[in-house]
């Protein structure tokens, strides 16, 4: 592998469009791409999985986004640090649990990571995106934007 090719920040956004606000991570990695910003690889996928763990080689910052039915609105941002949880062994990593895995892989810590959580309400198949969620997003892409690439 060619880590001289790697974009430097990774921002990882996963959820599923077809379940309403669960789109959430989705939508504002699409957003941020079509910015396209220096130094930075979009990527995006349903759900994390084990295999991600090598997405995660040759950072120097990674900001995972997801939807989240128990946070605050609009957002909350957070550090994250490897983590052993129930998710470990099942088909769908947590964040915390990648970052544990990369570990466990490559015998040192993954690079500094943050989660951000956007405010959900509403994940049922066939759901569209709620207003509420819509102005979430909006402002945790403002965040985004303000605070880039220090985020």
């Amino acid at each position: 592998m060619n880590l001289t090719k790697i974009a430097p920040i990774l921002l990882f956004g996963y959820g599923n469009l077809g379940r309403g606000d669960d789109a959430l991570g989705v939508l504002l990695q699409e957003a941020i791409a079509a910015l396209q910003l220096p130094r930075v690889e979009c990527l995006t996928d349903m759900q994390l999985q084990v295999e991600h763990i090598t997405d995660l080689v040759g950072r120097e910052r990674i900001l995972f986004v997801d939807a989240d039915v128990s946070c605050a609105a609009p957002y909350l941002l957070e550090k994250l640090t490897a983590q052993q949880d129930d998710s470990y062994t099942s088909h769908a990593l947590t964040p915390a649990a990648l970052l544990h895995a990369f570990r466990q892989v490559y015998g040192m810590d993954a690079p500094p990571t943050q989660v951000l959580h956007i405010r959900g309400y509403v994940f049922e198949l066939g759901d569209d995106l709620s207003l509420k969620a819509r102005e979430n997003l909006a402002q945790a892409l403002s965040l985004i934007k303000q605070s880039w690439p220090f985020f």
